[in-house]
């Protein structure tokens, strides 16, 4: 091999090693990005501007766009499938997943049609195929010579087909009827389904992405006050009316803890119920520790909020 070719070689080596380190450093700070704004947001409480469609397209929105929202594509999935979510209604954030250039922002459970539900509105019931009865006398009519023997089988044929044709009219019928169930099924499970926003970037997710980048976007559509963000402020902050009680030095509670590390501080619980809140199951847990009361929300056994009283 000439000196040339080895040196070109060798060249491309460092070329491939340098894509491998860069595209590998990128993967950790995505990840770690999306940790973040999943420790952010998950879990915490919202509030819609506008109707969302009962789908997992959910609701684009395209950053640096004209008209962030198409207006026609959002009319259309509205018209489709309902609106889930309302605008003024309260909607819990239950994923934020982000992706090569887009974020998914999903509330109450993200929209009907992910992994698992069911979205077909056809219901299958086979139709009865011919007997062998049936089969075996078509062959015998072909056959036959005799004109009287041949009349006696056509007419016991006829009888078979006719009463397989009727039960077949019959199961049509009950066929559309149950995919007129299963529709209005679907339709009642979208409304319940919650829905998402799909932030879109023209190339790909910024790598220092943070919360206050998502507020920004969607503050026409998603009210942030809850989380003390206003859209005049691109700094969350916690309004003076909504500052929480210091906790007790002792107490130590945080939201995102785990139930068992909750269980840990304060003992065993008291009392336990869940409740719904759209599609996400909330568990309720009462814990007592001398004069006080404390409850305690957790979704997937993770503390979204807590209050504590007097018992």
């Amino acid at each position: 091999m000439a000196n040339a070719d080895r040196l070109s070689i060798a060249r491309l080596g460092v070329v491939v090693g340098a894509v491998v380190i860069v595209c590998g450093a990128a993967a950790p700070a995505a990840a770690q990005n999306e940790d973040a704004l999943k420790a952010f947001f998950q879990g915490k409480r919202v509030v819609t501007r506008i109707d969302m469609p009962g789908t997992e397209e959910g609701i684009d929105v395209r950053i640096g766009a004209s008209e962030p929202i198409d207006s026609r594509t959002y009319g259309d999935r509205l018209k489709d499938f309902g609106a889930a979510l309302r605008a003024g209604d309260t909607a819990v954030v239950t994923l934020v997943k982000v992706k090569k250039d887009l974020i998914e922002f999903q509330l109450s459970g993200g929209g009907y049609g992910t992994f698992g539900d069911d979205t077909s509105t056809s219901v299958y019931i086979p139709l009865v195929q011919k007997s062998e009865r049936e089969k075996e006398l078509e062959r015998r009519v072909k056959d036959e010579d005799d004109d009287r023997r041949r009349r006696e089988l056509r007419h016991e044929l006829d009888e078979l087909r006719e009463r397989r044709e009727r039960e077949n009219r019959r199961i049509e019928i009950e066929r559309q009827r149950a995919s007129d169930v299963k529709r209005e099924q679907i339709a009642e499970r979208r409304l319940h389904g919650g829905s998402r926003f799909n932030i879109r970037y023209r190339d790909a997710v910024p790598r220092d992405i943070t919360p206050d980048d998502v507020m920004a976007a969607l503050t026409e559509y998603v009210d942030f006050s809850s989380v003390g963000w206003m859209a005049s402020d691109r700094t969350p902050t916690m309004p003076s009316s909504q500052v929480a009680p210091p906790e007790p030095p002792d107490a130590s509670l945080r939201k995102g803890m785990t139930r068992d590390d909750v269980e840990r501080r304060l003992g065993p619980a008291q009392q336990v119920s869940d409740h719904h809140e759209g599609s996400v199951t909330v568990t309720t847990v009462v814990f007592f520790r001398g004069d006080e009361r404390i409850v305690a929300d957790f979704i997937e056994d993770v503390l979204v909020r807590y209050t504590i009283s007097s018992r």
